[in-house]
């Protein structure tokens, strides 16, 4: 098969240090004190259990002004890693934009997950993940005979 040109002739330049190559590429990639969302929800009387058992963060207002900006697929999706650990990492998306400057919220067991700390940096980047075509399940117990229709 034939060999396509890179959108931008210095793509593999900017490849080589990390950087976006081409056009149409950019993302968008930040550094944040990470902070549980029970201390979010205890600041401003929210429940906590609804912030905490789910998959989303809360950023900061400029990182949707940032992310108007690009050209990124929706439904947001970020890679979070910790810097220290960096095969320390996951995914996830965004609740809301009201975090203080600097600061991003994440449920506690993401926290775990990535052996972070509150107040300790967290990167974050934009990514595109596929949708996932197979699932296999495979029960626990066998209870769920017992459901009916």
């Amino acid at each position: 098969p034939a060999r396509r040109a890179p959108l931008c002739p210095f793509s593999p330049l900017l490849s080589m240090f990390g950087l976006p190559g081409g056009f149409g590429s950019r993302g968008f990639q930040d550094s944040f004190r990470c902070h549980s969302v029970s201390l979010l929800a205890a600041e401003q009387q929210r429940d906590a259990s609804r912030l905490e058992y789910s998959d989303k963060i809360i950023l900061p207002p400029s990182c949707l002004e940032k992310l108007a900006q690009l050209e990124i697929q929706y439904p947001m999706m970020f890679q979070i890693a910790n810097p220290r650990a960096m095969e320390r990492k996951l995914h996830c998306g965004v609740l809301e934009f009201i975090a203080q400057e600097g600061m991003a919220y994440l449920p506690y067991w993401m926290m775990e997950n990535l052996r972070v700390s509150e107040g300790d940096i967290i990167q974050l980047r934009s990514v595109n993940l596929n949708k996932g075509s197979y699932v296999k399940l495979q029960p626990q117990l066998t209870d769920f005979i017992k459901i009916s229709n």
